[in-house]
């Protein structure tokens, strides 16, 4: 069996947190809601907390700041702004884009694109014209907003 035959779903993304009651706030703007929680004293887990949301069938996943967990980057310095580390950004898929980002703001998020951007996603074969948004979480998780676009179009995918 090949691994992508193996491979069912997206399940989720996995958050270290420095504020979680501030995190929790802004995810659960977003519609996430706790499904579970739990503590997990070999890897230093003080609050381990799964979110999900039902109307995109995504869980997000939250830690403590003191948790031990593997990870890829470094650990961010003191004093130091975002560091860029190979997971760029979360996205997620909205009827619109701006409303979504001033919602956001709502909700503790800071704004990183100022507006909407419209983008011309082209190559040989053809262009794909997208809406986005883009926020940073009051942890610093760079989010997306996206309007609905269909990728898959005119592909045998």
């Amino acid at each position: 069996m090949k691994l992508s035959e193996n491979i069912v779903a997206f399940h989720h993304y996995s958050i270290k947190v420095e504020d979680f009651t501030e995190t929790l706030i802004f995810y659960q703007a977003l519609g996430f809601v706790e499904v579970h929680s739990w503590s997990l004293e070999s890897f230093n887990i003080k609050k381990g907390m799964m979110l999900y949301n039902n109307q995109i069938n995504c869980y997000i996943e939250l830690f403590d700041s003191d948790s031990v967990i593997p990870t890829q980057g470094r650990i961010r310095k003191d004093n130091e702004g975002f560091v860029e580390n190979a997971i760029l950004h979360i996205c997620f898929t909205v009827k619109n884009a701006e409303k979504a980002r001033l919602e956001a703001l709502k909700f503790g998020a800071k704004d990183l694109s100022g507006n909407v951007l419209e983008l011309s996603l082209s190559n040989k074969k053809k262009s794909i014209n997208v809406r986005n948004t883009l926020v940073y979480s009051p942890n610093g998780e760079v989010i997306e907003f996206l309007e609905n676009v269909n990728f898959n179009e005119d592909s045998n995918v």
